[in-house]
């Protein structure tokens, strides 16, 4: 291996990174499950502190997670990674912020509204629509990011062991 190879190799995440990293897809998972079938169960007051409760710790949550990325942490990606990968992996990244941050904020508007006594008509129905497309989009990308790590392990180029912490890559 050559010492460009080596290089590329030893980017790797801090261990306060794969916290969060890790942590989120829990917390996220947890969103999944506790979430509100319809959207009436927040005429529950209990129902719709707990959602305002959840919705503004993982905003506060993912606001120090991104702060933390962007000013201490480096990509692992190789530096020889084409620049149309690079894109792709920016994009891709980007956009499970914005899809993770448009969820619970477009719910704690629903929340709002509900608070406020509009439980239907124009205005819930385009932030019911934003928070329901945004779950779609951040299932997409979740996809498209899975698929990028599964592909960099194949490449065994040091990326998927930068942040996952079994089914290592030998050399």
């Amino acid at each position: 291996m050559s010492e460009f190879e080596e290089i590329s190799r030893d980017r790797h995440y801090s261990t306060i990174a794969k916290l969060l990293h890790w942590g989120f897809v829990i917390l996220f998972f947890y969103g999944i499950i506790k979430q509100v079938d319809n959207i009436n169960q927040l005429e529950d007051i209990s129902v719709l502190r707990l959602e305002i409760l959840f919705a503004t710790i993982f905003v506060l949550l993912l606001a120090i997670r991104f702060t933390y990325m962007k000013k201490t942490q480096q990509s692992s990606l190789p530096i020889e990674t084409p620049k149309s990968q690079k894109l792709a992996a920016k994009i891709v990244h980007y956009g499970m912020y914005i899809s993770l941050a448009a969820i619970p904020c477009s719910g704690l508007l629903i929340g709002f509204l509900f608070w406020l006594g509009v439980k239907d008509g124009f205005l819930l129905d385009i932030v019911v629509g934003i928070h329901e497309f945004s779950v779609s989009v951040i299932y997409w990308l979740i996809g498209a990011h899975i698929i990028g790590a599964l592909y960099h392990r194949l490449l065994k180029d040091g990326v998927w062991s930068s942040m996952v912490p079994f089914w290592r890559e030998t050399s």
